[in-house]
């Protein structure tokens, strides 16, 4: 089975959701163009980091953005990974995940588990407590965000769902891609599964926000990597690497879960 994937690597207008939701068709457009069989979005695309403003700017249920990411789904006939956007529900704001199919449905949500204390997020928002598990095109993939790639216990558990595409949308500075690079590549290895990452560029006023999205296949290798600069790239990837990963060094069956708590 092979995918082919497209990268959105997005800049965005800070605290203006109208902006944001506006400039996604092109995006979208280009990678219909493109043949994509799902397209990709960073990190809290809809606010930014404007975080003491969510009252005003977070999108109520993620309702707009579902609409949104349905339509465009069902007009280009393509699945969209939406990334994450600043939700509010019941009186609390998370940062959420939303992944259309190419009919338009939203099938999938997930809320980052792990809040960012250095970009306050977890002054402002309320962590999620579940996996989320969905497919594209019948291949089994799962989607954390951002700051969650730094705990590798929690990848492991989303990846025995059999999990072989994990998605990464986020807001990873300038300062620390080579660590991003890094930790995508163990995230990738150590679960022998392909990693989507898609990063914002840009700055916000306290950020500077460095790019490098990329596609990272189950050895580790860069299938495709983007520079600093806003664009969309597509690749085509083939799952049967997870495959041939998994039967050489099998390191699912080799655990120690007994051990591990």
């Amino acid at each position: 089975m092979k995918l082919t994937i497209s990268l959105a690597q997005m800049n965005v207008a800070f605290g203006q959701p109208a902006e944001n939701f506006s400039r996604l068709e092109p995006f979208v457009a280009q990678a219909a163009d493109e043949h994509a069989d799902i397209v990709v979005f960073p990190e809290m695309w809809n606010t930014g980091y404007d975080l003491t403003r969510l009252a005003d700017i977070a999108d109520v249920n993620g309702a707009q953005t579902q609409h949104v990411l349905s339509s465009l789904a069902e007009k280009y006939h393509l699945m969209i990974h939406g990334g994450s956007v600043a939700t509010e529900r019941h009186g609390h704001f998370y940062n959420t995940t939303y992944v259309a199919n190419a009919d338009g449905q939203i099938i999938a949500s997930y809320d980052k588990v792990h809040l960012f204390g250095l970009m306050h997020e977890d002054d402002y928002l309320t962590s999620g407590n579940a996996k989320d598990r969905f497919e594209v095109k019948s291949v089994p993939a799962t989607s954390v965000i951002c700051y969650d790639i730094r705990f590798p216990e929690w990848l492991r558990t989303l990846s025995l769902t059999d999990s072989r595409v994990i998605f990464v949308p986020a807001e990873w500075p300038t300062p620390r891609i080579a660590q991003w690079r890094k930790l995508l590549a163990a995230r990738a290895i150590e679960n022998q599964s392909y990693v989507v990452a898609v990063n914002r560029v840009g700055s916000d006023p306290d950020n500077h926000f460095g790019g490098n999205s990329v596609v990272i296949d189950p050895l580790g290798n860069e299938v495709l990597r983007l520079d600093d600069q806003e664009g969309l790239q597509t690749t085509t990837i083939d799952i049967a690497a997870t495959d041939k990963a998994r039967g050489f060094m099998p390191v699912f069956a080799d655990r120690r879960p007994e051990l591990y708590q």
